[in-house]
Parts: C-alpha cells; sequence; structure tokens
C-alpha cells in the first residue's frame, strides 16, 4: 500500500539528476502539457454530486419519465464524408476518421471492430489516442512496423490515433499493438500509457466457445492485460499476469492512489483490484483482489437507486488460472473448453461478490464507475460508484426498461461532470437503434446519440444496415471540447463536438 505523496510530477526528464528509482509514481510532463494531466479527465474536471444526482434519479424513475425523445435528435452529416452517419442535438457536429480499411500512415489497413479507447497524452493541441480492436480470430496477426506481435496467429490489437483539437483535423494513425485477443476495454494510465484488456482466456488449442466451438491456433495464452509498449528486452510484449487471467473488460487506475480496478465481463463476473509492488510499474507485479459487497453475494437483481453497502476484499491466490480444475478434469487437450471461473470462483468461495457482466470503468471525482451491463431487475443495466475512501459502493442508477437504457457497456467521465453512457444492447431484439447517453450531475439521463449507419457502398465498400451496433470507446479531450467515439460496426472513430453544456443540463 502506498500513499498519494509518493505520487511526483517531473518538469523535464532529460535533468542529470532525474532518478526515477528514486521516487515512487513519475509522471514526466511539460509545462505545455501539465494542466491536461493534472486535469484528471483523464477523469474529470467537476464533480459528480452523488447526493444531488440520487435524489434526481429518484424522482424521474418514481415519475416513469423517459429519456429525452428520439424526436429531439436530427440526422446530422459527417464533415468527413457527408453522409447521416449519426442523430445528434441541435448545434452538434463531427468528423469521423480511421474506418476499417482505411491505410493508415504505417502503410497497414485499419484493423476492425474498433472498442475501447483513451486520451493517452496532448502535445499542445495534438492529443493522442490508443484504440482497441476487439478481434477474436485466428490468423496471422496485424502486420506492426514499431514492434513485435505478442503472439503471431492472434489478430487482435491497438492502433494509435493523432488529433489536432484546434483545428478539428484527424492527423494520421499507426498500429502499437498486435498479437492479442478479443481486445474489448481496458484503460489509460495516470503516466499516459494505454492498458489493452482480452476478453477471452482462449489458449493454444482451445475451442472458442464464442464461435460454434472452432478450435484457434493461438501460439500462446490469452485472456490478459497489457501496458502497451511495455516489452521485455528483445522487444516481446509482456502479459501483466498478476492482473489475472479472466475474461477482461475495463481497466482503471485511482490517481490518488495507484490502486488498479478492474471489471469482468461474464454472467457471473466479479469486480477486482490490483495494488501493486511499485507503482507506476506494473510489470513488477503485485495483489490480485475480489470485492465481497457486505451483505450481498449476489448483486444481479434489483435493488433501490442510492442502495449503499461497505466493501472487504479477498486475495486471489493464484491470479493465472483460467479455469475451475472441476472444469477441465473430463476434456481433452485439443479443443477443450474450460469454464473462465478459474480467478472468479478462487474470490467466490472466500466471499467475493456475483455481479452481471460488469463492463465499463473509469476513476474520476475520486471515484471509480462501473456499470452491470445486464444487471437490475429489468436485466437492463445498472451504473455503480465505488469510493476507494470510505470503501463503499453505492447504485447510482439501474434501468427500469430497456427503452430507458438498454445495456450500458462503455462508459466514461466528462469534464462536465457527469457520465457519457454507450449502448452495446447485444442480447434479444435489437428494436431500436444503439444509443449513447449523458447522466448528468443532477440525475437526469439525457439521450445524446443515435446510430444512424446505413451504407450502400460509400466508404470502403460497406453495404447494410449498421444501426443496431454498439457504441463504444467513449472518452473526452481534457479540455472537454471533444467527445471522441468508436461505433463497432462497420468500424468507425468519430470525434463529436457541440455544446456539451447543454448535453448535460
Amino acid at each position: 500500500m502506498f500513499h498519494s505523496s509518493q505520487f511526483h510530477w517531473i518538469d523535464r526528464a532529460d535533468s542529470p539528476q532525474f532518478d526515477p528509482s528514486s521516487i515512487g509514481v513519475v509522471c514526466i510532463v511539460t509545462d505545455r502539457n501539465r494542466r491536461q494531466f493534472l486535469s484528471d479527465n483523464f477523469s474529470a474536471l467537476g464533480s459528480f454530486g452523488v447526493t444531488a444526482a440520487l435524489a434526481g434519479l429518484g424522482q424521474r424513475v418514481v415519475r416513469g419519465e423517459q429519456p429525452d425523445a428520439a424526436s429531439t435528435l436530427r440526422p446530422t452529416s459527417d464533415d468527413t464524408t457527408g453522409l447521416p452517419l449519426l442523430r445528434l442535438p441541435e448545434g452538434f457536429r463531427y468528423r469521423t476518421f480511421g474506418w476499417t480499411g482505411d491505410i493508415m500512415a504505417d502503410g497497414t489497413p485499419t484493423p476492425a471492430a474498433h472498442d475501447g479507447m483513451g486520451v493517452i497524452s496532448s502535445q499542445g493541441d495534438v492529443l493522442t489516442l490508443c484504440r482497441n480492436h476487439e478481434i477474436s480470430d485466428d490468423g496471422r496477426a496485424i502486420a506492426i512496423k514499431s514492434g513485435r506481435a505478442y503472439d503471431n496467429r492472434a489478430q487482435g490489437g491497438c492502433t494509435e490515433l493523432r488529433f489536432d483539437s484546434a483545428k478539428g483535423e484527424w492527423l494520421d494513425s499507426r498500429v502499437v499493438f498486435s498479437g492479442s485477443s478479443r481486445n474489448c476495454a481496458g484503460g489509460v494510465t495516470p503516466w499516459g500509457t494505454w492498458l489493452t484488456a482480452e476478453e477471452t482466456v482462449l489458449g493454444p488449442l482451445d475451442a472458442d466457445h464464442y464461435k460454434a466451438d472452432k478450435v484457434r491456433t493461438f501460439e500462446k495464452t490469452h485472456g490478459w492485460v497489457f501496458e502497451v509498449g511495455h516489452t521485455d528486452a528483445d522487444g516481446n510484449p509482456v502479459p501483466l499476469k498478476d492482473m489475472g487471467r479472466f475474461v477482461h473488460e475495463a481497466v482503471a487506475i485511482d490517481r490518488n492512489s495507484g490502486i488498479v480496478y478492474l471489471t469482468e465481463d461474464r454472467s457471473t463476473s466479479g469486480f477486482y483490484r490490483f495494488l501493486p509492488n511499485t507503482p507506476g510499474k506494473l510489470a513488477d507485479g503485485g495483489r490480485l483482489e475480489m470485492a465481497e459487497v457486505v451483505g450481498q453475494s449476489d448483486l444481479r437483481g434489483g435493488f433501490q437507486n442510492g442502495a449503499q453497502f461497505d466493501v472487504r476484499w479477498h486475495l486471489i491466490d493464484d491470479p493465472t488460472l483460467a479455469h475451475s480444475p472441476e472444469s477441465l478434469k473430463n476434456v481433452s487437450k485439443e479443443g477443450a473448453v474450460g469454464d473462465e471461473l478459474g480467478v472468479f470462483q478462487q474470490g467466490q468461495k472466500k466471499g467475493g461478490s456475483t455481479f452481471s457482466r460488469l463492463e465499463g470503468c473509469w476513476f474520476g471525482n475520486g471515484v471509480v464507475y462501473f456499470d452491470a451491463t445486464s444487471g437490475g431487475a429489468a436485466e437492463a443495466g445498472q451504473i455503480w460508484q465505488f469510493d476507494p475512501k470510505q470503501q463503499t459502493l453505492t447504485l447510482l442508477f439501474e434501468s427500469p426498461s430497456k427503452p430507458t437504457l438498454n445495456m450500458p457497456d462503455n462508459l466514461c467521465v466528462s469534464p462536465q461532470g457527469g457520465l457519457v453512457l454507450c449502448e452495446d444492447n447485444d442480447y434479444g431484439a435489437n428494436e431500436y437503434p444503439q444509443r449513447a447517453f449523458t447522466l448528468s450531475q443532477d440525475g437526469r439521463l439525457k439521450l445524446l446519440a443515435e446510430n444512424n449507419v446505413q451504407l450502400h457502398g460509400e466508404k470502403n465498400g460497406f453495404q447494410g444496415d449498421f444501426r443496431t451496433k454498439e457504441w463504444a470507446g467513449a472518452t473526452f479531450s481534457p479540455d472537454g471540447k471533444w467527445l471522441f467515439v468508436n461505433l463497432q460496426s462497420p468500424g468507425i472513430t468519430c470525434a463529436i463536438t457541440g455544446p456539451w453544456k447543454d448535453a448535460f443540463a
């Protein structure tokens, strides 16, 4: 355990007196971008008022008030292609970039399945983002010019994008990580790197139950978190094995303590924290623990908004155990399908609590926000808040119905003080387009955008109705002017700007 006093902010790293090993967490910044790092959008500028939020949400749910109707949105043309890809409120505009198949600056076609994303650095007006590609197929890894693939037979990975926030222009992109599988979400570190997380625990010759039990030809095990750019002496990417091998979703780091929080995307899932041995050096290992919500062994059912519980933690003895030993007793080596419960069951047996499909996770305002995609009485989603100082868990919002909010996935904290929620209602009938919402400080759930992607070959030959495909990777620029977000299929990244105060009013 360590304290916030161990964090040091260094203006320059080229001083001969600079010795990173002599202090705790080191965040290297320049005068020009100090404000951006200290601003915590990489958490939030505002304060998400819990009391006000709960009061507002409670009143609206009791009255049966629905989010603003879709009629408040209008088809809005993309500044890049001229196509009406999104429905947005009056006054908003956007520019797309990095479509699947677009040739990047390194000559590689942009991979598909855009997912989690974050702003990892800024140099003046130029922002750098890292974007996941949730590809589960085996085959030749994405070509990478500046390093090596982790697994030459895994097709997932990460790309880096640059955006000029003053001009509102996308600049370029390139591959920065390759050879992983099902890179779903992840998170930004306070020192300006990207953690990418694998939503699978498949290994060599394992059968993929997502793909009709197709036997994968992977060369290495999967189910890890990677810090993009961290390699061994030979340049090979190194999994952070002490963070656990399970069906990962998102990662969030408490900027005050350096503790890492992780979510797990299964119908029975846990909420975890990782306490690093060396602050700021995740590869040095640490301790993985699972949360017990005191008095609540199972939080998948319905609760009242505002319900609050104490939390305690239980050590995971073997974080690398992908499956429970019982599930592997009677399977052959080739085509094995385990239960993916190796880590979860260790925590559960000690008292750890069960959630329903934990996905988005973000640190801001001194707390950790995360959602349970199919949690609640309506199985339409729950928004939770964990307070590390008080060690309490509060239910901010439980969707009373799928028309209200249907299965929130990725989320982020806005510099306006509220949250952006991305829908991914991938189970059941998709009767309406996937949506993005804001959840304001006073508890108002407001419709922000609808997926309106319908293509007839106008861009990269894509054809079809993609309106039921998920939103992902929401993240704001440090000044709060631009929201970057992905449409996973056909694979598009958007930069959206407009009257954000109205969106969170």
